[in-house]
């Protein structure tokens, strides 16, 4: 058997002290240095294999973080793993007491082509894996062919179109050795939910952004501009994932999704669930009211449903647990999780192309403050994501 561990972590805003990422927003020394602790704390608590970073500004910065995730491991080990010089002499009960360093990992980090001059910086993605990477890692976001979505004749002058010409932020794709397989892990921060809003020429800010002459109609409309982006952002992480299927290729899909399981973002990239039975329905070329698909096409479509469908590592564990919930944000009361570990039927354990299962599912969730908290403006030391941890086990 062999074990590894994937995790995301979305790190809020990660760069160094005195840089405007945001209008108005940098770190002082003081608070980089909070910041950098806290992040090096979650490392070393997560422990992972692979874990996919959101929001990372800076390489340096990243590097800095791991680099001390590493030394303070190392005190660790050094003061807390027991041995013949040491008073507490009796052999460790936990499997995974010491901490493993990265010195020996892979970075793969994808900047994002949005980011702009100080105060308009846009962030990126970034992988790390003590496992390497087979070949070289895989930047998705200028689309070499516009996505062009056509809704169709609906009336005489038809339904209207939606263009994507590049994601807000990138996909990154790496290909990881895992024991005897190649895995293809996917790390994405999908558009969020705040709303778009178009700057007239000319003037100084979109209209919509003054709150003193709230305009809800035009906000309205500013959500369904950051909707349409993250489900078109959704379908080419689809197609990405689809193709890697289709190659025999297990797959990871992971990150900052910025919608629950169940949105239809979502179930864009895990793909559709089939029915029970497709014998009963009407068939797509049906002439009378008898025509229905046959026992064997069931199958045939069932199967190719199946094939290229993702499995949520959340869901997986909820089932087999009696926990109640598990939520990896929390703002304005609403408790949800929007970051997610998908993953292909080869690690189901009872599919007929499984490699290997999940074990455990783990979430550090503690440091979250609700957003209408008091103290809800100091998480920017801190992050406002919880961090996942799919604990994964193949067969030889």
């Amino acid at each position: 058997m062999t074990e590894f561990t994937i995790a995301s972590f979305n790190v809020k805003n990660l760069i160094g002290p005195d840089q405007e990422y945001y209008r108005f927003q940098s770190y002082t020394p003081e608070e980089y240095a909070w910041k950098a602790d806290w992040l090096s704390e979650q490392i070393q608590t997560m422990d992972a294999d692979i874990v996919g970073f959101q929001e990372i500004f800076e390489e340096p910065a990243l590097r800095d973080v791991i680099d001390q995730a590493d030394r303070e491991g190392a005190e660790g080990n050094a003061a807390h793993i027991p041995g013949p010089n040491k008073r507490y002499r009796r052999k460790a009960i936990f499997r995974k007491l010491a901490y493993r360093p990265y010195t020996q990992a892979s970075l793969a980090v994808a900047p994002n082509i949005n980011d702009g001059a100080p105060g308009q910086r846009r962030p990126g993605v970034a992988i790390l894996s003590r496992l390497g990477f087979v070949g070289a890692p895989e930047i998705i976001q200028e689309l070499d062919t516009p996505l062009d979505i056509d809704f169709g004749p609906m009336g005489p002058d038809g339904g209207g179109s939606f263009r994507l010409t590049r994601l807000s932020r990138p996909i990154l794709k790496v290909r990881v050795p895992v024991g005897d397989h190649v895995i293809t892990v996917f790390n994405c921060h999908l558009k969020s939910k705040l709303g778009e809003f178009v700057r007239p020429e000319g003037a100084a800010f979109p209209p919509e952004i003054d709150l003193t002459e709230y305009d809800p109609v035009a906000r309205a409309l500013g959500a369904v501009r950051s909707s349409l982006r993250r489900m078109a952002e959704a379908w080419v992480l689809r197609r990405a994932i689809v193709a890697e299927l289709e190659a025999g290729n297990p797959v990871m899909a992971m990150g900052d999704f910025n919608d629950g399981e169940h949105a239809v973002s979502s179930e864009i990239i895990s793909g559709e669930h089939p029915f029970k039975n497709y014998a009963w329905m009407l068939r797509h070329d049906a002439e009378t009211p008898r025509d229905r698909y046959s026992a064997e096409e069931d199958v045939q479509i069932r199967e190719a449903i199946d094939a290229v469908r993702l499995h949520s590592a959340e869901k997986q564990f909820v089932r087999k647990s009696t926990r109640d919930m598990v939520y990896t944000a929390a703002f304005g009361g609403v408790y949800e999780s929007i970051d997610q570990i998908f993953m292909s039927r080869h690690f189901l354990p009872d599919a007929r192309d499984s490699i290997g299962q999940m074990d455990y599912f783990s979430v550090l969730n503690d440091h979250l403050t609700d957003g209408s908290h008091a103290e809800a403006p100091y998480n920017k030391l801190a992050s406002d994501h919880g961090q996942i941890i799919a604990h994964m086990r193949l067969r030889d």
